[in-house]
């Protein structure tokens, strides 16, 4: 990791561009400090507004289609009147299912109008790790697209629901203008919703800005998914804090969003930053590298969403003459490395980076405002960065049980205070929210957010992201908890003992899951890849191991704990008395690796 630091003259080239900023700077600070949750603002009003004051401007842009605000707006009432009819109320949840296209957005925004919380399903997700995440929420209705329809139908048959019509089925079509036919046991919702009033609610008990807007899913450190509520606050807070403040937005511009809706990144950050500008967002249902500049193009963005993967992956594309041929000159998102960086705001003409530094459930938040490079920005919440014990998540404490800082410079565990203002909104699960807060950290009484992830401050408040601690890894754009993926393993009846970790390929963003393994004493040969299609049918692509270690036995301590640094250092490495498998691009199964292929990876020449 580079260890730049910011200079006051870093600070002084950045003052042109704040001063050209500063209305929307102003703006936009008056929305991110709003802290009434019981005013009257929320998704739903925010649209509302951008339909009064720029109705026939674009909204969403998706394929040939283009949705100005006005329709959105009309579109999103129709919903909550459809909701509403089904007697769904203020306070309830509703589950989507749905890639990237417009009705997600549209269904969103119709069920928060009415106070309807809607939890943003993985659509990656299957089996089991969808039923528990529906499971943790209990909606009312889960809403289908004909896309998910085969995922969603192997877990149909288990889910409990006290709705007599809880499966809302949208074709995979425009539903604005034609319905196709729903399934067997599905209500067909794009139907249903074509047949009410597309004017503004007037509402008796409205939703108010403390409300829960969404849930968004996170694979924390206690095994499989866990709910974050947001809500309608954290909309405005992206708002003003991302939309107006960082980027600016203007009706002219257009967003240009590949990053999935159910994530934070996209669904809060980047609709929200849309909502801030009475701007357009434009839509694909999976980011495609070598798609990507002719979609630009095509849509005339200005801005996209990203995260450091996406970026390397453009990177990697073979420069051409049409680098710079686009209208794109901001970008919003996290984790884009230091060591492209520049490379890639020079090869692309990109003029602002808004690194920004986040949570789902998280009460802090870090901006680059001042257009800096290699860093995450700065916050106005009140954080530590504490020592902590190597390759945990847990704060090294004194003989007084008290936290201590970390020398300026150096990598610490970042944790945010919990006050009245800077809220910690947490989990569903009570005892999931109470292990992320640390108590009595440098008083008696005082409770702090432990994000799990360590930065550096490199000078003016600003700081730089080092890595993710304890039982979680990224990889491609996800987090993945290790122990979600080992409950996993260990329902397949196949091994004896599994640790997942994470490890490093030379050339690849985050860590890639690698998985050690005792297999089952059962005098059979172990079916490596009888193991690989049970974890494609109960885990996301991403949460796969992408390598396994088959071995006799797993080195423990004395009090039984497994020596995961030591067994996370060897990587991918062979040795004798064990076999190492991997996933390798384009294959559908693992590979046992051999010294030349163990080379190749090293190499980079395997692009992963």
């Amino acid at each position: 990791m580079s260890q730049d630091n910011v200079s006051p003259l870093d600070l002084a080239r950045s003052l042109p561009g704040i001063l050209r900023r500063l209305p929307a700077i102003t703006r936009g600070l008056y929305y991110y400090s709003l802290d009434n949750e019981n005013r009257e603002l929320t998704l739903g009003t925010l649209i509302e507004t951008n339909a009064r004051n720029v109705g026939q401007r674009p909204a969403v842009l998706f394929e040939d289609r283009v949705i100005t605000w006005s329709e959105l707006n009309g579109w999103a009432n129709r919903i909550a009147r459809y909701l509403q009819e089904q007697g769904l109320t203020k306070g309830d949840a509703i589950a989507v299912f749905l890639e990237n296209r417009p009705e997600l957005l549209a269904v969103v925004a119709g069920a928060a109008k009415l106070g309807v919380a809607c939890a943003m399903l993985n659509t990656s997700q299957k089996g089991k790790v969808l039923e528990h995440s529906i499971g943790l929420i209990e909606p009312k209705m889960v809403v289908v697209g004909e896309e998910l329809l085969d995922s969603f139908e192997g877990i149909r048959a288990n889910l409990h629901t006290r709705h007599p019509r809880p499966f809302q089925f949208l074709a995979d079509i425009n539903t604005l203008n034609a319905f196709g036919e729903a399934p067997e046991g599905y209500t067909n919702m794009a139907d249903q919703v074509s047949t009410f009033n597309s004017d503004n609610l007037v509402l008796g008990n409205p939703p108010r800005m403390g409300d829960t807007a969404i849930y968004l899913f996170t694979s924390g450190t206690t095994g499989l998914p866990k709910a974050a509520p947001g809500s309608h606050r954290k909309f405005v807070k992206a708002y003003g804090g991302f939309g107006l403040m960082s980027l600016a937005m203007e009706p002219e511009d257009v967003l240009y969003c590949t990053l999935p809706l159910y994530h934070g990144t996209a669904l809060l950050v980047c609709w929200g930053s849309v909502l801030a500008g009475g701007s357009a967002i434009a839509l694909r249902r999976k980011f495609s590298a070598s798609a990507f500049w002719d979609d630009v193009r095509r849509y005339r963005a200005t801005t996209f969403g990203y995260v450091g993967e996406l970026c390397r992956y453009l990177l990697n594309q073979p420069p051409g003459p049409q680098d710079r041929n686009h209208n794109l000159t901001k970008m919003i998102g996290n984790g884009l490395r230091p060591s492209i960086w520049k490379e890639f705001k020079d090869r692309f003409g990109i003029q602002t980076v808004a690194e920004l530094y986040a949570s789902s459930e998280g009460n802090i938040g870090f901006s680059n405002f001042f257009n800096m490079d290699n860093t995450v920005g700065f916050s106005t919440a009140p954080y530590k960065l504490v020592q902590f014990h190597e390759g945990t998540r847990d704060p090294i404490r004194d003989k007084k049980g008290f936290m201590k800082e970390v020398a300026k410079g150096e990598p610490g565990l970042l944790i945010g205070e919990i006050t009245k203002k800077w809220s910690f909104e947490g989990y569903t699960q009570k005892d999931a929210t109470e292990k992320s807060i640390l108590r009595n950290a440098f008083k008696k009484g005082d409770a702090w957010f432990n994000t799990g992830d360590v930065l550096r401050e490199i000078g003016f408040g600003h700081l730089q992201f080092v890595d993710r601690m304890g039982d979680t890894f990224r990889w491609k754009g996800e987090n993945v908890s290790t122990t979600e993926v080992e409950n996993i393993i260990d329902g397949s009846g196949m091994v004896e003992e599994a640790i997942v970790y994470g490890v490093e390929i030379p050339g690849t963003n985050g860590k890639a899951g690698m998985v050690t393994l005792v297999p089952q004493s059962n005098g059979k040969p172990f079916d490596v890849n009888r193991l690989f299609r049970y974890l494609r049918d109960n885990l996301p692509a991403y949460a796969v191991p992408v390598f396994v270690r088959v071995t006799n036995a797993i080195e423990k301590t004395g009090t039984f704990k497994y020596r995961k640094v030591d067994i996370q250092k060897l990587g991918y490495s062979l040795r004798d008395g064990e076999s190492v498998y991997a996933w390798l691009p384009g294959t559908d199964g693992y590979t046992l690796l051999t010294p030349e292929l163990v080379s190749e990876i090293d190499s980079g020449s395997v692009r992963f």
